[in-house]
């Protein structure tokens, strides 16, 4: 028994135990077969696994920068809708005085997912765009991009669902594997695999055919380009699609019901030059095809029938069409229709085959060719006078984001709210609209004694009204109008002439120079101040030294006090040399010519001849600071300064001079320049002889010869030898040249030049002519010409003093960089913009202090996504320019423009909460644009029109304040003559749709007082 024991304890032939190994590993193959078998049949273990890990991928949005937030670095739908930059717009933003409120924080498994794909998985949006809110949160504008799409699955005509997933994804839908996992089609994925592993082998790799709808999303919204680089990529674009799929569960029916309608509503359709990027199939049926989007899903919607069959046909056709040209867009869209229209007939076939389409259908789409619009669809109409607030603000978004144009800023997720109060400005532009109106314009009382005449075209002028409202730390927007039905915006774009708004830059200037003596001084001794006033030359130093020897306990503000006392002539006899020339001025009405006026009064009526010689006490300041000694740079100089300031003179003319002649010359050939400059010269053999010689320098003496005879100009061997030696460029200068020329010597050589150099371009003319200018006025270096020399040191020296006055412009906010040299400066010749005005206004307002002005209080980016950043504006301190003492009697001169100057028309119309008067100021301001050509000697020739401006900039209260301009342009401007009182009258018919801006009373009546004014009873406007 033992014995038989320890023989069955023997171990098994090898050969049983090689069998046994067999069967225990075909039947764990058989099991994994199966398990895998099941996996692609039920997707069971991927939808447990790949739910946990999803459910892990969440962000919120929390107050402050996030320090876990991850950009995505690809992708066209990621670059269209600005998450790739979000970064850099950020940075940008707070450049201009925004910080982060709010941002994304991603979960670590979102973070490690993104740095993995390169983006964040969260439920995308079908459609985004710009959108600008008011202050309030009402739209004020919306772009949606794509322009239509489908909202939800059930929105989609089932025959487009059919036509979609027989030819891309046949078992996308099927609703007996609930965890199904559309991301991958088993039999396609391993059919596209077996076609790489072949091509590894025979080294032609097969490509295509394993891409689901759900991987082809992926592909052509985050990849970049949209493209895939390679295997890897491949399975990146699955594993991200298989996650996406399992974000709301394990059970994906709904996912991917929502993967057929991401799909049509997304699917890239190439770009049409007039339209840009075609996106979904909504859109791509209206731009490739003009096709309705409503009628075509209603139709389509539809049981065949004979009477839509043929429409129904052709409208499906179009859309089975860009299924399939989604695969090669640019290719099938752009280039190859007939490859197109084939490929889709090919595909109709197998569609009648399978059953999707029925026999007569197929059929009759068959008989039909996809007919192509014309054109790309023509953007919608842009109302830009209705939209005017929010079209400047896209510019400015534009700027501040450095986004390429408005095109790609409209498809940004942003929305921004506004500081505009929507309905005060739709009720202002209501009213700048109806100004069309004759019959309105005479019911807000806008004709009449320096406003329209009966007989104005009412339709040619254009109107402004910008509001801004005063914060604590901040100046913001409110409303911004215009009736220009242009992208122009007459507010803040335009460079006019305002006229008399420029006596405001001036008083402020004037008091800001006064208050600099002041503080340069103040602490001089009675001895110092007695040194000082026998060396001050310029009438404001010794104004103000003189206050200081006689008042200094009144300290700054009386000084304000009394230099608004300080009194000027209006009278218009004297002439006055400035701008390089003697210049005479007028004013607005001949009974001012024969008063002296104080700076308050002459600013209230705006007094042209008094500002004009305040101005001159300006330059005056100016040159005296800058001359050498105290009694000026004419009188002075030592050599060494004066040849200076000739040199630059010279410097300086001679560069206009060739910019003038350069146009002339440009483009002509060597015989065309001679004929030009001999239409100038005199006629005889010396004349010819000396422009041929500068001209043709290398010239032979036989062909000086052949070039008098040409022009009729005979002269014997002996003369002509004698031209040919003698009056050379190397014989004798420059400017004896062209004097025996009579040409100007500047063109001479400008002609020459050109000669030799046909095509030099104007910088490299300047740049080559620096000594050949100072050559042209070296008779001016003579010191015989005294006289003529101080005309032209007095011409730089008033150059110098405007450049020296432009730091102080500008610190007002004047917009440009250069001031024209001219007294008349003072009344308007340098030009300005409303909204600069604006800008000064708020200085005033704000006490002294310049504040930043916003018309955005906050931005989103990418709202609802791990992207999402929210900016607000967090304004820096603001700076004080202007202490208190120069501001009050600025406000003092300001209102009484209003009590009693040329705004009077406007009293009485704005009231605080207890119906006592407004504290209303402002400043008036007309002016006509001109061509003017004259002759010689200073004669006018002709004056062609070019524009007329009126502008009132005003501040109402101690909140409100800006600019209401009115413009007419062209030549018919010559047959208007309103004023300025005709922006005040309309700032006065705005009043009721002010008041909900404002928050108080108005007069109930505030065309009360129109009767007076148009009898005259009420000051005349500048």
């Amino acid at each position: 028994m033992a014995g038989r024991i320890l023989a069955n304890d023997r171990a098994p032939p090898a050969r049983h135990r090689s069998g046994l190994k067999w069967l225990i590993l075909f039947v764990f193959i058989v099991l994994l077969a199966g398990a895998a078998w099941f996996e692609t049949q039920t997707s069971l273990l991927q939808s447990m696994l790949f739910t946990r890990w999803a459910g892990e991928m969440s962000y919120h949005v929390g107050n402050g920068p996030s320090s876990s937030i991850r950009y995505p670095v690809g992708g066209p739908y990621d670059a269209r809708l600005g998450y790739n930059d979000i970064p850099q717009y950020i940075d940008a933003l707070k450049q201009r005085g925004f910080a982060i409120t709010k941002q994304a924080d991603m979960s670590p498994a979102l973070n490690r997912f993104a740095a993995r794909h390169g983006y964040a998985l969260y439920p995308e949006k079908p459609t985004a765009g710009l959108q600008l809110r008011d202050r309030k949160g009402k739209l004020l504008y919306a772009a949606s991009y794509p322009e239509q799409y489908y909202t939800n699955f059930d929105r989609i005509p089932s025959l487009i669902v059919a036509t979609l997933l027989f030819i891309e994804n046949h078992t996308l839908l099927e609703p007996t594997h609930p965890f199904q996992n559309p991301a991958v089609e088993w039999q396609r994925f391993l059919h596209a695999a077996g076609g790489q592993i072949e091509g590894m082998i025979t080294r032609h790799p097969q490509s295509g055919g394993g891409s689901t709808l759900a991987t082809q999303i992926e592909k052509y919204e985050h990849e970049p380009e949209g493209r895939t680089q390679g295997v890897f990529d491949k399975l990146l674009q699955m594993s991200a699609a298989t996650t996406r799929a399992y974000m709301n569960g394990p059970n994906t029916l709904v996912a991917r019901k929502r993967i057929v309608t991401n799909y049509v509503n997304t699917t890239p359709l190439s770009s049409r030059p007039g339209y840009g990027e075609v996106i979904g199939i909504a859109d791509g049926l209206k731009v490739w095809f003009g096709t309705d989007f409503v009628t075509a899903n209603r139709i389509l919607s539809e049981p065949d029938s004979s009477s839509n069959l043929a429409q129904k046909a052709a409208i499906y056709k179009q859309v089975l069409s860009l299924m399939i040209a989604e695969r090669r867009p640019a290719y099938y869209l752009l280039q190859n229709h007939d490859d197109l229209e084939a490929t889709t007939d090919t595909n109709l076939r197998l569609l009648g085959r399978a059953g999707v389409i029925s026999p007569e259908f197929r059929d009759a789409a068959l008989n039909t060719r996809l007919q192509y619009r014309a054109k790309a669809p023509a953007p919608a109409p842009i109302n830009y006078v209705g939209q005017k607030a929010s079209n400047s603000i896209r510019t400015e978004l534009l700027t501040a984001l450095n986004a390429q144009n408005l095109y790609a800023l409209d498809r940004l997720d942003l929305d921004a709210t506004t500081t505009i109060d929507a309905p005060v400005q739709q009720n202002v532009s209501r009213v700048l609209r109806s100004l069309k109106s004759p019959g309105q314009v005479n019911a807000l009382g806008m004709v009449g004694f320096q406003l329209l005449s009966p007989s104005d075209d009412v339709s040619q002028l254009n109107y402004s009204v910008v509001v801004y409202e005063r914060e604590a730390d901040r100046n913001i927007l409110r409303v911004h109008a215009d009736t220009l039905d242009e992208p122009f915006d007459i507010n803040s774009s335009s460079k006019l002439i305002l006229g008399s708004t420029s006596k405001l830059r001036t008083l402020v200037a004037y008091l800001d120079i006064l208050d600099h003596i002041y503080q340069q001084h103040l602490n001089d001794s009675p001895a110092q101040l007695r040194k000082a006033a026998s060396s001050a030359h310029d009438p404001l130093s010794q104004f103000v030294i003189g206050y200081l020897q006689t008042n200094r306990r009144d300290g700054l503000k009386g000084l304000m006090a009394e230099a608004m006392q300080r009194h000027y002539s209006g009278d218009t006899g004297e002439g006055f040399f400035t701008g390089s020339g003697l210049q005479f001025f007028h004013n607005f009405e001949s009974s001012e010519d024969y008063k002296v006026w104080t700076v308050q009064d002459a600013f209230a009526h705006s007094v042209n001849l008094a500002f004009i010689r305040l101005m001159r006490d300006i330059t005056t300041y100016y040159m005296d600071e800058r001359a050498a000694h105290g009694g000026g740079v004419v009188q002075s100089p030592d050599p060494g300064q004066r040849e200076d300031y000739l040199r630059r003179f010279a410097d300086q003319e001679g560069t206009a001079f060739l910019n003038r002649f350069y146009k002339d010359l440009k483009g002509k050939n060597t015989q065309q320049i001679i004929a030009f400059m001999l239409q100038k010269a005199g006629v005889s053999a010396l004349h010819l002889a000396v422009i041929f010689r500068s001209l043709e320098p290398d010239a032979s003496i036989q062909q000086l010869r052949q070039f008098l005879a040409a022009h009729h100009a005979p002269a014997d061997e002996k003369k002509i030898l004698d031209l040919y030696e003698s009056y050379g460029p190397d014989k004798m200068s420059l400017a004896d040249r062209g004097y025996i020329a009579h040409i100007h010597p500047l063109e001479l050589w400008l002609g020459a030049y050109l000669v030799a150099h046909p095509d030099a371009t104007r910088a490299e003319i300047i740049d080559a002519s620096g000594d050949k200018r100072q050559e042209a006025y070296g008779w001016l270096f003579n010191s015989r010409r005294e006289h003529q020399q101080n005309v032209r040191i007095r011409i730089i020296t008033e150059e110098d003093a405007f450049n020296d006055l432009l730091p102080e412009w500008k610190k007002q906010g004047w917009p440009f960089d250069k001031l024209v040299p001219s007294l008349a400066t003072a009344i308007g010749s340098s030009g300005d913009r409303p909204d600069a005005l604006a800008t000064l206004m708020g200085i005033i307002v704000n006490n002294g202090y310049r504040r930043p002005t916003t018309n955005i209080e906050q931005l989103q980016l990418a709202g609802g996504t791990p992207y999402e950043s929210d900016l607000g504006f967090a304004p820096s301190q603001g700076q004080r320019l202007y202490p208190p003492e120069l501001i009050a009697v600025v406000r003092k001169a300001l209102g009484a423009v209003v009590q009693d100057g040329t705004a009077s028309r406007l009293r009485g119309t704005y009231f605080n909460a207890d119906y006592t008067p407004l504290d209303v100021g402002g400043k008036t301001g007309t002016s006509d644009n001109n061509y003017e050509h004259f002759g010689a000697g200073a004669r006018l020739i002709s004056s062609e029109p070019k524009d007329r401006t009126a502008t009132f900039v005003f501040h109402l209260g101690d909140r409100f304040y800006g600019t209401v301009t009115a413009f007419v342009r062209g030549k018919q401007s010559g047959r208007y003559h309103f004023t300025s009182a005709l922006t005040v009258q309309l700032l006065k018919a705005l009043a009721p749709q002010l008041q909900p801006l404002l928050g108080t009373p108005v007069n109930p009546n505030p065309l009360a007082i129109v009767s007076r004014a148009q009898n005259g009873a009420v000051t005349a406007s500048d």
